[in-house]
Parts: C-alpha cells; structure tokens; sequence
C-alpha cells in the first residue's frame, strides 16, 4: 500500500500564525507556510480534500511528518529559500548561447552571482535543453574542472551532470552537491559513488534518462502524482544503500518531459513533493514555457518571467530556486518575504 498526502489550503503570514497557534493549520516542512487542508491519496486512488482535523486517525503519522523541518541540506541554512545560480560551461546551452563556455568567462561569472547573493552555484558541461546531443564524458570532465576547482574555494558549488566519472572528479576538485537530471539512473555507478562520498545529491524526475528524447514521453494521467511517485521511489532506492534524506533533495523537472500544462501543475502542486520529506529544488529560469506565456522568444529576456515562476515556487514550498537571474531574483525573493511577513526585515 502506497500513500501520499498533498498539503493544501496554504496560509503566509499573521494568517498562518493564527491558524497554527489555533490548531487549524500545520506548518509545511516546519517552515513559514502553513496548509489547512489535506487529499489523501492511497495507491493512486484520491480519497478527496479535507481539513487537516478530519484527517483519520491511521493517516496521522503521514500528516505531521509533513510539519517537520528537514535537516538542512548541505549543511545550508533552512530558513529562507536558498537562490542556486547556473554556470554552464556548454557552447549551446538555451539559456545563454554558450556565453560562458570560456572557463574564465565561466569563473568571473560564478563569482558575480556571489556577488549579488546566490548560496549555491551549479556547474554543468552538458545541455540538457530538449533535443540535446550527448557529450563525450572526457569532454564534460575538462569543461567543468577549472570552473569547480576555482569557485568552490568561494561557495558551495554543485555539479550537474548525469555521469559517475563526471561526479567523481568533480567532487575530488571541491565540489560539494551532486545534481542528477536523471536522478542516479543514466549511470550505473553513479549510486555507489554518491552513497560513498557522502555528498547531498538532487534528484530530478525526467521520463527515461536522456534529454534527447523526454519530450516525446510527456505523456501523465496526472502528472504531479506520478512524478511524486517517482521520486518517493528514488528516495527509497537512494535511502537503501545509505543515503540519508537528509542528503536529498528533490526536483520535478519543469520542461524536462513537461507539457506548458505540466510545468504549470507541478509548481501549482509543489506542496506534494515537500510532503516527501526532503527539501525541494525548482529549477524554471527562463525556460520555454516562461516563453510561450509571456510571448517572449529569446530566453535572455525571460527574467520577469522567470522571477514569476520563482516567487510561485517559493509560495508553495521551494526550498532553492535554481536561477540564471541571481540578482534581480534575490531582490524579488526579500520583497517578497517582506511582503509575506507583513514587516521589514530585523
């Protein structure tokens, strides 16, 4: 028997302060945000939305774990949604056009999102984009090496890539975070060696394991349940050989295998994935579907979008936003909790 419990009816603010003093409410993943109601899910079956009062009583355990605070991952801190900066160092990557394929180029770049406040930076030496072409391991290794060895001396770095030789030597270079889009499946040895190194790693849900092809496999009766199922089971397989969950972190994949319809469900219903009990990575920046609705073509000029898709991300429980837009992210995310918390900042 399998069960999922989505959070709903979220609350911010002196709103979610009442509700939670009053026993009305409960805090999402022990944080800021409180939810009200609950669905309840049993092996795929919906067995509708209620308060979190009514909830039967052999569905207590499920419901509060979803109060408690995750351990924080990569010993970062949890209070606030982390901004997690994107370095490609590719020549074709969608969002800039291979502007930092330069290692240079790459490093100068790594150290403005510092600059400008990002707490993780994410280095990747293989487009993802739909369509992709595969890069020779060799290759992706040489690409991302100078860039890791010389920004992890000045901030958590997290490689993304789908391979285990990749994963290894950067890590060997100060790289603290493994970013998987294929969630430790491409690979055959890339569970090993992220349970031996005990490194944090983000699993992505991705249909099959190549970027070449997910956009033909988007097909879901309902999307949100089937990618928390997936990842629900990446945990467990990750947990077995030894990975605790704190040293996971979850992330749904917006435009990897993803309609418009899709991308929009999952960040609608983030809350599901958070009720898995590891933090959540949501990964939108200036992405198509950002384009599509906005009507903006070159992914460059995606940053009001993009900022969008973050905020809604952090209202539902993202815990780090990955972003091309480190400061104008930033900017929006203090607003924002200004904003939420109805008081400036102490």
């Amino acid at each position: 028997m399998t069960r999922l419990v989505e959070p709903m009816g979220l609350l911010t603010g002196p709103a979610a302060f009442h509700a939670l003093r009053q026993g009305h409410a409960l805090p999402l993943q022990g944080g800021d945000i409180a939810f009200t109601f609950v669905r309840l899910v049993e092996d795929g079956e919906d067995l509708g939305v209620g308060p979190i009062g009514q909830v039967p009583e052999d569905w207590h355990d499920a419901l509060h774990a979803i109060a408690e605070r995750p351990a924080p991952f990569a010993g970062l801190q949890a209070d606030r949604p982390l901004v997690m900066g994107v370095v490609n160092v590719t020549p074709d990557s969608f969002s800039d056009g291979g502007r930092h394929f330069d290692p240079q180029r790459a490093i100068a770049a790594g150290h403005a999102m510092l600059e400008a406040g990002a707490d993780i930076l994410d280095i990747g030496g293989e487009s993802t984009r739909p369509g992709a072409g595969a890069v020779a391991v060799e290759d992706e290794i040489a690409r991302v090496l100078p860039v890791v060895r010389e920004l992890a001396k000045a901030a958590p770095v997290s490689i993304d890539t789908r391979h285990a030789a990749t994963m290894d030597a950067a890590l060997d270079a100060g790289a603290e975070i493994v970013n998987d889009v294929s969630a430790l499946r491409h690979d055959p040895a890339a569970l090993t060696l992220v349970a031996k190194s005990h490194a944090p790693v983000i699993l992505m849900h991705m249909p099959g394991d190549d970027p070449g092809t997910m956009q033909s496999l988007a097909q879901y009766d309902d999307v949100a349940l089937e990618v928390a199922g997936f990842l629900r089971d990446r945990i467990a397989t990750c947990e077995a050989l030894g990975i605790a969950r704190g040293r996971i972190a979850i992330d749904p994949g917006i435009g990897f295998g993803k309609t418009i319809a899709h991308n929009l469900a999952l960040i609608e219903r983030l809350p599901l994935l958070a009720a898995l009990g590891c933090r959540v990575v949501l990964g939108a920046s200036r992405k198509r579907f950002i384009g599509t609705l906005s009507g903006v073509e070159e992914a460059g000029a995606r940053v009001p979008g993009s900022i969008a898709a973050a905020l809604a991300g952090a209202a539902r429980g993202a815990s780090v936003l990955r972003v091309h837009d480190v400061a104008q992210t930033v900017q929006a995310l203090s607003v924002w909790r200004a904003c939420v918390a109805g008081r400036a900042p102490e």
